[in-house]
């Protein structure tokens, strides 16, 4: 019972109250205030657009003054492997199987017995549907999470603009094993750049089980600070005990700076699957700007890194 009362006293606050409303029906707002409102809710303080410091605070930035129209093909999980194919080759490339523009029209029967699903347009794991064996393999519940996938708008919740005009497709990809790691899910190494620098790799590993999120310099040391991530936080791995060095560490540096350059902040992710380097994608704005480091100083260690390009001042 204190659980429901802690729960109505939560809701009855004017900033949750007004967040929540935002959130669903404010695509009528502006950019500028809508990201305000959403960032007092989900940080707990006032956006500063005029003089920006921290990480989060940059991002919104960057989603309302650095608008290029590539950067809609470069968030497109399809069209961007044509894309990272012409600057680094299609050897870093997953195949891609097949492609449809709604999940009632995938061919099942042309697909191998193990593939990957993904909508074009969608975040996070939502837009992803992994199959491991064909025969044991559940086709409804992959088409309800494919049709509630195709709706997700991350320009309309987030203003994430580049997601605007992406279109909406699903399309099957190979499913990639690396035989030597002792569960199925692949460790992701998230290059976090700013304008072509790699300075942190984040590396998330056993999403589906016990995940941890750490945190390592191009130097493969241990950092002590983990993110981004809600309140309640990941877990992170014992600096006694890291995450071996990749054997394709100087490859995936290269590879960053690479898709990174002239973009004041990019996050790439790669794959290191059999010890040969793979893409995976390219991200702006991970969490949107809203989620959280530990300690809390990086927020602001992080955003000294990022350096805005001919700031506009908004207020």
């Amino acid at each position: 019972m204190s659980k429901i009362f802690s729960a109505v006293k939560l809701l009855c606050k004017p900033q949750v109250l007004l967040g929540l409303l935002v959130e669903r029906h404010g695509q009528w707002l502006p950019d500028k205030l809508y990201l305000k409102i959403i960032y007092r809710y989900h940080m707990g303080k006032r956006l500063n657009l005029r003089h920006p410091q921290t990480f989060g605070e940059k991002i919104q930035w960057l989603k309302l003054y650095n608008r290029k129209p590539e950067y809609t093909k470069m968030v497109d999980k399809l069209a961007v492997k044509e894309y990272v194919a012409s600057i680094i080759g299609e050897q870093y490339i997953i195949p891609t199987l097949a492609v449809w523009n709604t999940p009632e029209e995938i061919e099942w029967e042309k697909l191998p017995s193990k593939f990957v699903l993904k909508t074009t347009h969608s975040g996070g794991s939502l837009g992803v549907v992994v199959c491991k064996d064909k025969s044991q393999f559940d086709r409804a519940k992959a088409l309800k999470q494919l049709n509630i996938a195709m709706r997700d708008d991350i320009y309309r919740h987030y203003k994430e603009w580049p997601y605007k005009d992406v279109p909406k497709r699903i399309f099957a990809e190979k499913y990639m094993e690396d035989y030597g790691q002792k569960t199925d899910d692949l460790a992701d190494f998230k290059w976090y750049c700013f304008d072509g620098d790699p300075k942190y790799c984040q590396v998330i590993q056993d999403r589906n089980t016990e995940e941890t999120i750490d945190f390592y310099d191009t130097d493969w040391n241990h950092q002590d600070f983990v993110g981004l991530h809600p309140a309640a936080g990941p877990i992170a791995r014992s600096a006694s005990h890291p995450f071996p060095c990749p054997n394709d560490l100087e490859i995936q540096i290269l590879l960053a700076k690479k898709l990174s350059k002239g973009i004041p902040y990019a996050r790439i992710d790669l794959y290191n699957i059999e010890g040969k380097t793979y893409f995976g994608e390219i991200t702006f704005f991970p969490a949107s700007g809203l989620g959280c480091f530990s300690p809390k100083e990086y927020d602001l260690i992080l955003g000294e890194l990022i350096k805005l390009p001919g700031m506009a001042w908004g207020g």
